[in-house]
């Protein structure tokens, strides 16, 4: 599954336990910035990553997108490896969780450019992410995108 011909994303899912076992377990999640996104909820929620290159390491690659999604540094702690997935659109994406707290009021959003409406040869800069929130494990994978739903499983099993 590790195809280096295709594109690559690292990102790190930040949980928090307020409770015992898996139910007790919120993860925070990033709504996707831009137009397309903005009236969606369901398949709009994503762990904060972004692409590499083939010669950053994965690991590397989460922090720094970490910092650059949120605006803020990645929290210290033991670092949980959830594995890779295959996204809908071949994207490969590779995530480690990682236990912590973050205020939601906090981040400060990395941000892209892009034209907007279509064809108007105008350009627009969008949040990469427009908000961030804590969840439960089972509102977040109502919302996250569905092949992400897999990391959501893997923190449960590794949570209980």
């Amino acid at each position: 599954m590790s195809d280096r011909r295709g594109r690559h994303s690292a990102g790190l899912l930040l949980f928090r336990r307020t409770g015992d076992g898996a139910v007790g377990v919120e993860v925070l999640l990033g709504h996707m910035g831009g137009p397309f996104w903005a009236r969606r909820d369901a398949g709009a929620w994503t762990v904060p990553k972004g692409e590499y290159e083939p010669d950053e390491p994965a690991w590397e690659a989460a922090r720094r997108e970490f910092r650059e999604e949120l605006g803020v540094e990645p929290p210290e702690g033991e670092a949980v490896p959830l594995g890779e997935i295959r996204q809908k659109n071949g994207k490969i994406v590779t995530v480690w969780a990682v236990e912590g707290d973050l205020d939601p009021a906090a981040i400060a959003p990395g941000t892209f450019l892009m034209e907007w409406p279509p064809r108007s040869g105008r350009t627009q800069e969008f949040p990469e992410l427009d908000r961030v929130a804590w969840l439960g494990l089972d509102r977040a994978r109502e919302v996250i995108v569905t092949a992400q739903a897999a990391f959501l499983d893997r923190l449960a099993e590794h949570s209980l």
